[in-house]
């Protein structure tokens, strides 16, 4: 086992640098693992004709899966502060893979829906491995690599839909979950094979009590609330838009698109090319205008919306729409992080799991109304109730970012410190 090249520390005690194809590991454990999110959110429709179910209920798939998944965030990441991660991860892995093969094989509607849930749980390996990589980096690359392994996550997620729709147009919607559970057992066996052993951290600190500083910290940091708040609104416009438009794209209820499996899923690289020029929100947040770019990035997401109600008669619109709606999607995600990471240096794994949680609730309730809404009001009211969770976004943070000009994010961080070891000592 290749520990000597990419093992956090010598003998001596000194942290060694890793190598790429650790690094390269990791991104793709990451990616690999989120991806399990969505490989059936662009196949709703075939999901929906194979088990005779309407268009909201199809919609719940990914909203059960994102459901597992916050259990996951809530319950499994903080395990990482007390079990081997390489274990952790490679375990979680083998079950993704298990419940991702049953799921392929499903005989009926509500099989497919406990088995998603598993794979929802299991997907939390990708939120494990991203402090996992910061422990183990050198203090001179920790940066780089977790900026890395967050690309691999990212990319993961969007491209999960590309990736779905070309294989669903060779085998359909079933056969992207066998491969899919092929792709998980792969990771499993390269994380036991080339991820770095490292010493489980000898705490005193029960699981209960970090849990329960984690609460303390929601209660006590008013920037954290005001994030999960906004960050949860932003996910459920987010997931919302994915889940409808899949519909819309499959022409259900009268849409005038009728593209197959594949077409559907390349729609995804136009959300991957708005992301990917979302870091340049962090670079100004970098330089004091966290404030101002909050605005900016909410309304970027309101034109966006625009953009797709127009892009129900024009496909080139509908392009050009996701590429400005992901930019904002993704730029109030940056945003949003650069000031929650910003509170206390000692608390990100909890500071990570307390935004998450309440991203992904909002996540599993944009997902359930995307399919209702379309339904219900079709295209149109799916853009509308987006619209209107980009102008709250914004009213919100009007409110807000008052609030926080009397609370500075810089000058809460030490009383943080002291509140969250209070708790957890």
């Amino acid at each position: 086992m290749p520990t000597t090249q990419s093992g956090p520390t010598s003998r001596s005690g000194e942290t060694k640098r890793l190598s790429r194809l650790v690094v390269l590991l990791f991104a793709i454990t990451a990616g690999s693992s989120a991806g399990c999110l969505y490989y059936l959110q662009p196949l709703l429709h075939e999901v929906g004709n194979d088990f005779h179910i309407s268009t909201a209920a199809a919609g719940l798939v990914v909203s059960i899966t994102q459901v597992g998944y916050l259990i996951g965030l809530a319950l499994v990441v903080p395990l990482g502060d007390f079990v081997n991660r390489r274990l952790l991860v490679g375990g979680l892995l083998v079950v993704s893979c298990a419940a991702l093969v049953i799921a392929a094989f499903s005989p009926s509607y509500a099989v497919l829906m406990i088995m998603v849930f598993a794979v929802g749980i299991s997907a939390s390996a990708a939120q494990v491995v991203v402090p996992w990589a910061a422990a183990v980096a050198a203090p001179g690359q920790r940066g780089a690599i977790v900026g890395t392994v967050m690309s691999g996550l990212l990319v993961g997620i969007l491209f999960s839909r590309v990736f779905s729709g070309l294989v669903a147009q060779l085998g359909g919607w079933r056969t992207v979950l066998a491969v899919a559970a092929v792709v998980q057992i792969a990771m499993a066996a390269a994380v036991w094979w080339f991820a770095p052993r490292t010493p489980v951290n000898a705490s005193s600190t029960s699981y209960p009590r970090v849990l329960w500083s984690i609460v303390t910290l929601i209660r006590s940091e008013n920037v954290l609330r005001h994030r999960m708040l906004l960050g949860g609104l932003n996910m459920a416009a987010f997931s919302g838009m994915w889940t409808a438009i899949a519909f819309l794209l499959a022409g259900a209820h009268g849409s005038e698109y009728h593209f197959s499996d594949a077409a559907i899923g390349l729609f995804g690289l136009a959300g991957v090319a708005g992301a990917l020029a979302a870091p340049r929100v962090g670079k100004l947040a970098d330089r004091g205008y966290l404030r101002h770019t909050q605005y900016g990035v909410w309304a970027v997401e309101l034109v966006g919306w625009a953009l797709l109600y127009w892009g129900a008669h024009q496909v080139i619109v509908l392009i050009i729409a996701l590429l400005v709606f992901d930019f904002g999607v993704q730029g109030v995600q940056i945003a949003n992080q650069a000031a929650v990471y910003s509170l206390d240096d000692e608390a990100r794994s909890r500071l990570t799991t307390a935004y998450m949680v309440a991203y992904f609730a909002g996540g599993v309730l944009g997902s359930a109304f995307g399919g209702w809404a379309y339904q219900t009001g079709g295209w149109a009211l799916v853009c509308a109730a987006g619209a209107g969770t980009a102008i709250a976004g914004m009213i919100l943070w009007a409110v807000f970012a008052r609030v926080e000009r009397d609370h500075p994010v810089q000058g809460v961080a030490a009383h943080s410190r002291l509140r969250v070891k209070a708790a957890t000592s």
